[in-house]
């Protein structure tokens, strides 16, 4: 896809209205993995959240983890060769495009996101390797139209796709619209694609509410929504989970590799097939 940012008012536009001195989502998660596309706005906010919930610590290296070990998965054993992956956020070593092609080069990878800043790093670091490709979609998850209709120019829709929300449903707050979102981007790919995706669990440690509480005041452009294993296995609906079913996200298939905690991570990970 060709990058026409600086010919593109609307995204030009976008970009002028970032603002280093509050926090921003992409940001602090990216502080969070360990990144450094981040600001002091965003690092007080991550440290804030910490001091109140501990947890929150634990949840990027275990959500990256089983991010890894799921596009293993689905590359190694479901045979999948296509992914969209919404929510992209900012580029981190180990993103989506760089763990499938390294298992096989050909994958094609569609990341999108609406953060101006996200759109920018992707478009400068996201590389594919020889023989696949990488797209890039600008577009808001809650319009999975726009997005099936971008990500048609880099994947072929007869073919099977794996649709990775990797927290993103987090910040769709009402769970009957995070379904229709989950229905609609399950209906537009053919039988044999897959939902993999993880979200924060509102039903595992209560000083994680809180710090969603915390957070929605920090970010109130951008609040999160925590859902229970039913609410989060109610998004599933229709597909088949792919053993061990919807899990804290350290307890799906596990690796010797994987990092160690001392405490429950608040959060649900599972791919499911589509039929």
């Amino acid at each position: 896809m060709p990058d026409d940012w600086e010919e593109d008012e609307t995204r030009r536009a976008k970009a002028a209205l970032i603002s280093t001195a509050v926090p921003n989502a992409a940001r602090v998660a990216d502080f969070m993995y360990g990144g450094q596309n981040n600001f002091e706005a965003d690092r007080r906010a991550a440290r804030a959240l910490v001091k109140t919930a501990p947890v929150v610590a634990d949840i990027a290296p275990a959500a990256r983890a089983f991010q890894h070990r799921v596009l293993r998965f689905l590359v190694v054993d479901a045979g999948i060769r296509q992914f969209l992956d919404i929510g992209t956020g900012l580029p981190l070593v180990g993103s989506t495009h760089e763990v499938t092609q390294s298992l096989a080069p050909e994958c094609r990878i569609v990341y999108v996101d609406n953060d101006p800043m996200v759109l920018a790093h992707a478009r400068a670091l996201l590389v594919s390797a020889p023989g696949g490709e990488v797209g890039y979609v600008d577009a808001e998850v809650r319009d999975p139209g726009s997005i099936i209709a971008g990500a048609r120019e880099t994947l072929d829709f007869t073919q099977p796709v794996a649709v990775l929300l990797l927290f993103t449903l987090a910040y769709v707050g009402d769970g009957a619209e995070a379904s229709r979102i989950v229905s609609s981007l399950m209906a537009a790919v053919p039988p044999g694609s897959y939902l993999a995706l993880y979200h924060l669990a509102g039903d595992v440690n209560p000083e994680l509410g809180e710090a969603a509480s915390q957070w929605n005041i920090m970010m109130p452009a951008q609040p999160i929504t925590l859902r229970s294993h039913a609410e989060v296995a109610d998004l599933a609906t229709g597909l088949d989970l792919v053993p061990p079913g919807l899990t804290p996200v350290t307890a799906w298939r596990p690796a010797d590799g994987d990092p160690r905690f001392d405490r429950a991570v608040p959060v649900y990970g599972l791919a499911a097939r589509k039929p």
